[in-house]
């Protein structure tokens, strides 16, 4: 299914900087800002950020996140809550992180942080969410939402390129 990515056009160099910063420091990845093909586009009710064509984020309620294909590109390794084989099905249907499903998770989560989700096994990302627990609870709690999931592998933004 096509989708339509309306008003797309080219950042200014003033607000590529302002991006990366914004990115950067919510992210930790460290884009360098060189010579990178920023654009933007609407979809929805929703601003998609692409970088060299690749739909990198997302900025949902005045609010950037990472989308699954920008974790693959910048792999960032912090923020992380890794799942058991169990829950991808769940995940990758767009059902919110239960506790049990969770093995391991940055320590240094807090509640309302910015998360991406990977499998035990191959370590690809599966989702993006805010987290409902931090990083210590997900991983000792047995019960429980931990995280709400803003975007998985195979939703509408997935279908972007």
């Amino acid at each position: 299914m096509a989708f339509r990515i309306k008003n797309k056009h080219n950042l200014k160099r003033k607000e590529i900087k302002e991006l990366f910063d914004e990115i950067n420091n919510i992210f930790y990845i460290g884009i360098p800002d060189k010579n990178l093909k920023v654009e933007i586009g609407n979809f929805d009710d929703f601003k998609i950020f692409f970088i060299d064509d690749d739909p990198c984020f997302i900025k949902i309620d005045n609010m950037l996140f990472l989308t699954i294909k920008g974790i693959m590109r910048f792999k960032p390794d912090e923020k992380f809550v890794v799942v058991d084989m169990g829950a991808v099905q769940f995940i990758t249907s767009g059902a919110d992180l239960m506790a049990p499903g969770i093995v391991n998770a940055d320590k240094d989560i807090n509640v309302d942080d910015q998360v991406w989700i990977c499998d035990e096994n191959h370590k690809r990302p599966l989702a993006i969410g805010i987290a409902i627990m931090n990083g210590i609870d997900m991983i000792k709690e047995k019960k429980g939402k931990s995280v709400k999931i803003i975007h998985y592998v195979g939703d509408k933004f997935w279908n972007i390129s």
